[in-house]
């Protein structure tokens, strides 16, 4: 049976999000053929270990998971890969894993932190690696790379904090030229944390602000009309991807926020699967399939395809679309490298069941780390065996 560390939480401010879905897999992974590590980083950035993290009913006192659980670090020993007791006198091995199941969201974690270490460790793991993970919650560096493959992108312009600090007047009228109302986003979070809409001047500097309370960059798009917000989800690598139905939400606000998202009736927080009414799978404001034309579907299978692809993605990635329901044009808003719910209820009315899901994500990064292995990582020869200190390293600078 394979051992697989699910890890989850972090210093984020989607820990909490993080949780729901970690939990929320370990309970749907095949049980006749994983068994789920639970390793949660708390947002101490201590890492912890213990069967009660299965349970949601663990993560209602944050506070008291230290006492009830074992704090353990990740490490390669003799070819294994460890957790292994952090405090004590014996600092023994705790437990093994065979393959690392990243399920965290936002800033520190999700952006290519925690893959960073991963591949450092050498240990195989489920979704995209640490350039991938970086370029996914980088909202102004992935539109770039997405717009030189021919993935259409909302017009937008950005900036640091520190600049808008020092010339304010400069990036207002940018602002200004781009034209209003502009969505204004903290570059790298999800969850919708940190965004609001600006329908004038008079409200720009106070939504700029607030942004800037999340993170040093700062991304500022113009407000797509008519608006329809639909997403896609897309699994595999970059050798063979499979792409899920369309699903449509519906919310009262001016974008989909964080409660829209997380802390509605019978959506994510719930972990329940959505009921069917009508022929189209309906829960707290989404809709699978949407309500789009066929070339509306074709053009966003088409756009999921090459954007998962330009970024080099792995695991399961869901894509935020906007469409002008007026003009037809479709625009990418976003990918999600690490979904909510690992954007499961996509793929389930296609047959695609939770476990299924799972096991494919696994299967997928089982295969890319056999693939790794036959690459050239490096040399039999050491170039410093003929290294005569550092006399000689300056002459030799010196010729260069």
């Amino acid at each position: 049976m394979l051992k697989v560390g699910i890890i989850f939480g972090g210093e984020s401010v989607e820990h909490e999000v993080s949780i729901i879905t970690a939990v929320q897999a370990m309970s749907y992974l095949d049980s006749d053929k994983y068994r789920a590590i639970p390793i949660y980083i708390g947002k101490d950035r201590n890492w912890y270990t213990g069967e009660c993290l299965k349970s949601m009913e663990t993560y209602k006192d944050l506070q008291a998971i230290p006492n009830m659980t074992k704090e353990v670090t990740l490490t390669k020993k003799d070819g294994d890969f460890i957790l292994q007791k952090k405090r004590g006198l014996f600092k023994g091995t705790y437990e093994t894993i065979d393959i690392a199941f990243p399920i965290v969201h936002g800033k520190g974690v999700e952006d290519g932190s925690l893959a960073g270490y991963l591949e450092t460790l050498g240990i195989p793991f489920v979704g995209p690696n640490t350039l991938s993970a970086a370029l996914g919650q980088d909202k102004i560096i992935q539109k770039e790379v997405m717009r030189a493959e021919g993935v259409n992108v909302v017009d937008y312009i950005w900036f640091y904090d520190h600049e808008y600090k020092e010339n304010e007047d400069n990036i207002l009228a940018k602002v200004k030229k781009l034209g209003y109302p502009v969505i204004v986003k903290p570059a790298r979070l999800g969850s919708s944390v940190g965004i609001e809409i600006a329908k004038s001047e008079k409200e720009i500097k106070k939504v700029i602000e607030e942004a800037i309370n999340y993170d040093e960059k700062i991304i500022v798009e113009k407000v797509i009309e008519n608006l329809q917000e639909v997403d896609c989800a897309v699994v595999g690598s970059s050798k063979s991807v499979e792409c899920s139905l369309v699903g449509e939400f519906y919310t009262d606000n001016n974008f989909l926020t964080f409660e829209d998202k997380y802390l509605v009736e019978g959506g994510k927080k719930s972990g329940k699967m959505p009921a069917k009414t009508g022929g189209k799978m309906i829960t707290a404001g989404f809709k699978i399939p949407a309500d789009i034309s066929k070339d509306i579907e074709e053009k966003i299978y088409d756009y999921s395809k090459k954007a998962f692809r330009a970024l080099n993605l792995s695991g399961v990635t869901r894509f935020d679309f906007l469409v002008n329901k007026k003009t037809k044009e479709v625009y990418v808003n976003e990918p999600n490298t690490i979904p909510g719910c690992l954007a499961f209820f996509f793929f389930t009315p296609k047959g695609k069941k939770y476990p299924k899901l799972l096991d494919e994500m696994i299967t997928t990064a089982i295969k890319e780390y056999k693939s790794s292995l036959k690459k050239t990582t490096s040399f039999d020869s050491n170039v410093l065996s003929t290294f005569d200190g550092a006399k000689g390293a300056k002459s030799k600078m010196k010729m260069q």
